[in-house]
């Protein structure tokens, strides 16, 4: 029982891991990465689509972003997304090839972005405690079922898997941090 429990605590806390993750590719560091765009939402055909369903977007150089869109008639609407998405970035249109040039980061701007992944990590690190807490809830509820000694054990457990996570997540910050600040 303590084991389904720990399990479940487990997956819930990757999960928590990987939308950290995620959230740390939106915020870009001044080079050129396709997962920038992976959010960015293009109106096709009435509905909202992901651009990497729409087109093939790499990397050209250290700066720029290259996407081809696979129908030319999207074009307008995938620059309209770029525009949209809030991320700061223009593209330039050369026939049916778009290019997101990444204007650099000033020293504010930076300082900004590791405020924000700082704040991101912190409600990662809220969201792994409140799996944990959930985790020994359901330890507890288990009284009677298990002895005291296995209640103990159990709650160690998820305390330790739980300062593994928020170990990986501090990592993950330190990384995010240090390539917001690399020029």
């Amino acid at each position: 029982m303590i084991n389904d429990i720990l399990k479940d605590a487990e997956q819930r806390m990757e999960k928590c891991i990987a939308n950290l993750l995620e959230d740390f590719n939106k915020v870009r560091t001044g080079r050129a990465h396709p997962d920038i765009l992976a959010h960015v939402k293009v109106s096709y055909y009435g509905s909202d689509t992901p651009l990497t369903q729409l087109a093939n977007v790499t990397t050209a150089d250290a700066q720029t972003l290259s996407i081809r869109p696979w129908e030319k008639n999207i074009i307008p609407e995938i620059e309209k997304a770029i525009r949209e998405a809030d991320l700061g970035l223009n593209s330039v249109t050369a026939g049916e090839v778009i290019r997101v040039p990444m204007p650099p980061l000033s020293e504010e701007r930076r300082k900004d972005f590791v405020k924000l992944v700082k704040n991101e990590a912190e409600n990662a690190r809220i969201a792994i405690r409140n799996v944990r807490r959930d985790a020994n809830a359901d330890i507890k509820d288990l009284t009677g079922e298990i002895s005291e000694d296995d209640q103990r054990v159990g709650e160690t457990k998820v305390q330790d898997l739980t300062n593994g996570f928020i170990k990986r997540i501090d990592e993950a910050l330190a990384k995010k941090e240090d390539d917001l600040m690399e020029i």
